[in-house]
């Protein structure tokens, strides 16, 4: 089968840049985002989200561009932006309607676009496939082909990459599911699985995080009762985890842009055709609420300890949503600064892997450098970064003040 002459990804973030990178090693491939401050630092050579190591991206053959016409090059298109949802909780396709109306002003027949950004069932053809239409004044299967290939990478993961993880592809036509899976299977090595169309690819990848976020919210559950029990949580887990069919899911924050935000985008398409999703929705109440529970059991531990609370100070380890990695969408440890703050606790945040200048125009937080030991009347350990989790439970409790308490969300200091 013929491949494709050149290559576009459109969206250069978390997805996009590594899918691109690894295609060049076999395609021409052109990087496209709208973001010219990330353009400029990508052709420094340094991906600012460390997804790609630097002597990866310089010895990269790809280009890259803030120029939408080079989209009018590419006679096949990759798209990988942001599916968020808004602040009531609704998916939010704003960026995907935006990168569809840019590509369809600078699409040519013949062309190829393949959807990687997380979407509803049905999304891909409700939605995007109009817009291209409208904005390229070409038609659908006639003049070019749309197909739908759900991205699976997991930020800060260095062993499951995009070349690592089997890759789920569609098309609209037979023909094109085809030429999407020879594409990609040139490039991703642990194998391609084809779905029978476009909504099945949809629904497969928006299932696979709702999956994990009910399974988390159940641990999260579990924690709160044994909490009340006054055993560990972590100790039952283990305990349970020599059975070989348990699953070995554990309690914290759920964040990020996947986990804690698919859900909604199934229990959306759920809600629209009549069906209340009760399972997906409990447990998003769950884990959305986790975040006030460990702030609160923090407040009573203080309370016991006849501290007083109004301008306590409390250190807060961690603001991204996952440990050893700079993303901080949709992080749910800001639950737990805007809870204390609710009790007029002084609370700062120390994260050595997130960037301050987007934490601060993201959560209006300024990040401490690295704190002075002793001055604490609490310290929460929120995120397990190396860096935490290297100094140890002595190293961190070192901040607390000698009567301070520290809090291990996650148990996970021995």
């Amino acid at each position: 089968m013929e491949k494709p002459k050149s290559i576009c990804v459109v969206g250069l973030g978390y997805v996009g840049l590594p899918l691109a990178v690894e295609m060049a090693k076999h395609f021409c491939v052109t990087g496209f985002d709208i973001n010219k401050k990330r353009i400029a630092i990508l052709q420094e050579g340094r991906d600012p989200n460390n997804e790609v190591d630097p002597p990866a991206l310089q010895e990269s053959a790809m280009t890259f561009s803030a120029d939408p016409s080079v989209i009018s090059k590419a006679d096949f298109i990759i798209v990988a932006v942001p599916t968020p949802i808004d602040s009531h909780k609704n998916p939010d396709l704003t960026p995907l309607i935006k990168a569809s109306q840019t590509i369809g002003s600078h699409l040519h027949a013949g062309a190829t676009i393949v959807y990687e950004s997380t979407v509803f069932p049905g999304a891909t053809e409700e939605y995007c496939i109009p817009v291209l239409e409208e904005k390229s004044g070409l038609s659908w299967k006639k003049d070019f082909n749309v197909g739908y290939s759900p991205e699976r990478i997991n930020p800060g993961d260095r062993e499951h990459t995009f070349a690592t993880i089997t890759k789920v592809v569609s098309g609209d036509t037979p023909e094109s599911a085809d030429l999407i899976a020879h594409v990609y299977a040139t490039a991703v090595k642990a194998g391609i699985f084809t779905a029978t169309c476009i909504k099945v690819a949809e629904a497969a990848k928006v299932i696979e995080n709702t999956q994990r976020d009910i399974n988390i919210a159940l641990m999260n559950e579990l924690q709160i009762i044994f909490d009340k029990l006054g055993i560990s949580t972590k100790e039952v887990l283990e305990a349970a985890g020599t059975k070989w069919n348990f699953l070995k899911f554990r309690p914290g924050l759920v964040g990020g842009h996947c986990i804690g935000v698919d859900p909604y985008y199934l229990a959306y398409k759920a809600e629209e055709i009549g069906h209340h999703p009760q399972i997906i929705m409990s447990g998003r109440r769950i884990n959305d609420a986790m975040g006030r529970y460990y702030a609160r059991e923090l407040i009573k531990d203080m309370i016991n300890k006849k501290m007083t609370i109004k301008d306590a100070a409390v250190l807060i380890l961690g603001i991204t949503f996952k440990e050893n990695c700079p993303d901080i969408r949709n992080s749910r440890v800001i639950d737990i600064v805007n809870e204390l703050r609710e009790f007029a606790v002084q609370v700062h945040v120390w994260d050595p892997q997130a960037d301050r200048q987007e934490v601060f125009e993201e959560y209006g937080i300024r990040l401490v450098d690295k704190p002075q030991p002793g001055v604490y009347d609490g310290v929460v350990l929120a995120v397990l970064h190396e860096e935490f989790m290297t100094a140890g439970e002595d190293g961190i409790r070192s901040y607390c003040k000698p009567e301070g308490i520290m809090y291990d969300i996650k148990e996970a200091l021995k």
